[in-house]
């Protein structure tokens, strides 16, 4: 069966982004050293556009085959001009406002926690769960890993891991490293 991993950008303080959703500031940190776990560890999370320039296009993916967004961090390629951010990857997106811009991008308006659900049965690598506070609480029950990126930054305020209300969900650490710029990468599997 399939996981859907959670693999997100944090403060240290737990904001994915300021009040905005704007995250941009996190990339100061991809150093050498950061930018190496990357492409050894999760390649395919960094978006089609720039693998090229980054000399990683030939990577295979790792990790995860499949990505599933929320209609506001797609937005942010649509604005770019890129309909298919990760063509490297089977792509959807969660959207109730949203219609097709890309054949190779599935908008799925209707029960996004269902069609996770169905995406796990299938055989393949895991889901990549690239969203923001409202996609993360909608698939809140659903997420098998939490891949925590925390920058040494905080932020006072801003957008949220998840935005669901008060409810608690326990978590096992299975690993962590620490890298020479202050960032720390944490994964948890969810206990069940």
């Amino acid at each position: 069966m399939r996981k859907l991993s959670y693999f997100i950008a944090v403060s240290i303080d737990g904001y994915i982004g300021d009040p905005s959703g704007e995250a941009e500031f996190f990339t100061r940190f991809v150093d050498e050293e950061f930018f190496g776990f990357l492409k050894e560890e999760y390649p395919e999370t960094l978006p089609t556009p720039g693998r090229r320039p980054l000399g990683i296009d030939h990577l295979e993916n790792k990790q995860f085959d499949t990505i599933i967004q929320g209609r506001r961090s797609y937005g942010v390629a649509l604005d770019a001009g890129i309909t298919s951010p990760y063509a490297h990857m089977r792509q959807l997106v969660a959207s109730r406002t949203l219609t097709s811009t890309d054949p190779a991008v599935e908008i799925v308006s209707g029960d996004v926690a269902a069609k996770i659900r169905e995406l796990k049965r299938e055989d393949g690598l895991g889901i990549y769960l690239c969203g923001g506070a409202n996609l993360a609480s909608e698939l809140v029950d659903e997420v098998d890993e939490l891949v925590i990126k925390t920058y040494p930054l905080i932020l006072g305020s801003g957008m949220p891991m998840f935005g669901s209300a008060y409810a608690q969900t326990e978590f096992a650490l299975e690993s962590h490293r620490v890298f020479g710029n202050g960032v720390v990468v944490r994964t948890y599997s969810r206990k069940r």
